[in-house]
């Protein structure tokens, strides 16, 4: 496994993971829906209430810290966290349209859209190929289930998934 491959993944977990991080120590301050709890035809919500402007500004604020202490640029960082957003934005659509309850579990679609679009859209920034780039989806997929547990068990995560 490449260097270029352990710093992306790192990065994707951390664009992915700061939001509930920052739900934790903030509660529900400052936790405006990213919808503003609009709705669409379908009469389900855009997004739902757990898709947060504060959730996206934690990502895109922790990801380019992370980025530069890896030896990565700020731009690097920034650009991974929007992809992983739009991948979340993206997932939690879907799940709107299918009327899945907010923060239900959806296997694979909760996981394949954050990890793939950054990992795709990054890959020539990573030098990875497109194997590369499937291996660490896989790899994210895992690692994204077991840490939710953990964190489930720890009380950071409401849910085990």
């Amino acid at each position: 496994m490449s260097i270029e491959l352990l710093q992306l993944l790192l990065l994707i977990i951390i664009a992915n993971g700061a939001p509930i991080i920052t739900r934790q120590w903030l509660n529900d301050r400052f936790s405006y829906a990213v919808d503003l709890d609009h709705d669409l035809a379908d009469n389900n919500r855009i997004f739902g209430p757990s898709k947060t402007w504060r959730g996206i500004i934690s990502s895109l604020f922790a990801t380019p810290v992370v980025a530069v202490l890896l030896g990565c640029s700020v731009e690097t960082g920034l650009m991974v966290a929007v992809y992983s957003v739009i991948g979340d934005l993206f997932s939690s659509f879907i799940k709107r349209r299918l009327s899945m309850a907010a923060s239900s579990m959806a296997p694979l679609l909760d996981q394949i859209p954050e990890s793939f679009i950054p990992a795709f859209m990054m890959r020539q920034t990573f030098n990875l190929d497109i194997l590369s780039v499937i291996w660490l989806v896989l790899i994210f997929i895992t690692i994204e289930l077991l840490l939710s547990h953990i964190l489930y068990k720890w009380g950071v995560r409401k849910r085990p998934y």
